[in-house]
């Protein structure tokens, strides 16, 4: 072929780009990072998950499902994500010389974010993410309140010969001085138990047992929260494993849908949530309910926290 007829070729119409992975598929106009109001910062960290593992994989299958979501809100009767906008940003590589690293180099980056202009919204990613966010919000914010939704209580101060596995999330975000909250426990050891009766001024754990039987947990989250900052940290475990069955260490007798929703809308409504994650979603190749289902999560506590403004 000459050159003349591969220029031609080169005009030729008929061929189009996917769009980046956005969230909710967005288009640029409606993703731009100067105008959006909220931030997506996927982090594809796997290292110290101690059952099974793929959280990785996480952020990718939620940001696929999400473009899948529909953008009208029902309860706002308007479709908030063109309104404020969602910019996306790149996968944070992590640093893998180390959990302590990986942890630093998540908290450098949150420190550079603008967020005290954006909600940020992180995507794990195994659940010790989560303290690099807290302690580069602290960097912003000063001290805040933690509300984690978990089967799980992680507040051992080791496990596995590291204090930054995901089983130490909630400890570590406790040496920052602030309080945690926590909703739909079910699993935790003894040294764990112990700690929660040694230091109730500084975390609470509403078991998933309770909950079931006495809604009286909300207004005890009322009292907590109510004109505080709030970093409202979701492990997806927290769900039933009817609900979300893909999750690296899933417990039986979990929170349902609009169980955490409930939770959610009264984060948003009696608190200045400064920040959320949504962590530990292990994609099962050929189930894609629990994608779409975490994405749907995602874009109803951003609507709930923006939606308030």
């Amino acid at each position: 072929m000459g050159a003349d007829a591969q220029r031609e070729v080169g005009r030729a119409p008929g061929y189009s780009f996917l769009p980046p992975s956005n969230f909710l598929g967005l288009a640029p106009e409606d993703s731009a990072y100067e105008t959006s109001r909220a931030l997506i910062l996927p982090i594809p960290y796997d290292a110290t998950t101690s059952y099974k593992g793929g959280a990785k994989d996480g952020p990718r299958a939620i940001l696929e499902a999400s473009a899948q979501i529909e953008l009208y809100d029902v309860e706002l009767d308007a479709e908030p994500a063109l309104e404020w906008g969602v910019h996306t940003l790149p996968a944070l590589a992590p640093d893998l010389r180390s959990a302590e690293a990986t942890i630093e180099s998540i908290a450098a980056a949150v420190i550079d974010l603008p967020c005290r202009e954006k909600l940020l919204c992180v995507l794990g990613g195994e659940h010790s993410i989560s303290v690099g966010v807290a302690r580069g919000l602290y960097s912003h914010f000063g001290e805040f309140v933690t509300v984690q939704l978990d089967a799980h209580a992680d507040l051992r101060d080791e496990y596995h010969e590291t204090p930054y596995s995901h089983a130490c999330a909630a400890r570590r975000i406790l040496d920052l001085g602030g309080e945690v909250i926590q909703f739909g426990i079910r699993s935790l050891d003894r040294t764990e138990a112990d700690f929660l009766k040694e230091n109730p001024a500084k975390v609470t754990a509403h078991l998933a047992s309770v909950m079931h039987r006495d809604r009286s947990y909300l207004t005890a989250l009322i009292e907590k929260i109510k004109g505080k900052q709030v970093f409202l940290t979701i492990d997806l475990d927290a769900f039933d494993p009817s609900v979300i069955p893909a999750t690296g260490t899933p417990e039986p007798g979990g929170l349902l849908w609009y169980d955490v929703l409930e939770i959610v809308q009264t984060v948003a409504r009696e608190s200045t949530v400064i920040a959320f994650d949504v962590v530990e979603l292990a994609p099962i190749p050929g189930l894609h309910a629990p994608d779409f289902t975490a994405a749907k999560l995602v874009y109803k506590v951003l609507t709930a926290v923006l939606g308030k403004e």
